[in-house]
């Protein structure tokens, strides 16, 4: 009987020490898998970040570009009113009728209007109404003409214009006391 508990005792001490074994496989494992998992996060993290960054990069590149196409379109669509300027100089010597010259600026002054307008500019008319700091910027004051035109725009310096919807330049006035 001996020969059989001595079997059993070995083979129970067996199964201890390899249940003993197993436990510290296992907690091998498990440390392996949080360190594989801290490398494959940090991966993920670094490849996130340097996505981040290139995204950055780009769209400040293309921002910069729509700005500069923008300008350019601008730029082009001017080139007609340069050209009309210089035709205008380069015949004022042969025109001697100052109301042809005349008309011939306010031709060109209205096309360079209409390429602005069709690009969003607008222009503000000051003139006779109620001053606002939004839109205008008082030069000076004067006594007003009438009482009605107390606090209003008598006189307007340089005119204002609105990109649009917004204030692009302040129009430069005459305010009524």
């Amino acid at each position: 009987m001996t020969k059989k508990k001595n079997r059993s005792e070995e083979e129970l001490e067996d199964q201890v020490t390899n249940q003993h074994e197993e436990d510290n496989t296992d907690q091998k494992t498990t440390e392996k898998t949080i360190e594989e998992k801290y490398e494959e996060l940090n991966s993920k993290y670094l490849l996130l970040y340097s996505d981040f960054d290139n995204f950055r990069k780009r769209s400040m590149k293309e921002k910069l570009e729509i700005i500069n196409t923008a300008s350019g379109e601008v730029i082009k669509d001017l080139l007609d009113v340069l050209d009309d300027f210089e035709r205008a100089v380069a015949n004022n010597d042969k025109v001697e009728d100052p109301a042809a010259l005349r008309e011939g600026f306010k031709l060109i002054h209205h096309k360079l209007m209409n390429v602005l307008s069709h690009k969003g500019l607008e222009s503000m008319n000051a003139k006779g109404e109620v001053f606002d700091a939004d839109k205008h910027e008082a030069i000076t004051q004067i006594p007003a003409p009438s009482e009605d035109m107390k606090g209003k725009v008598v006189d307007v310096i340089e005119r204002g214009y609105n990109l649009k919807g917004s204030v692009l330049r302040y129009a430069k006035v005459v305010v009524g006391q």
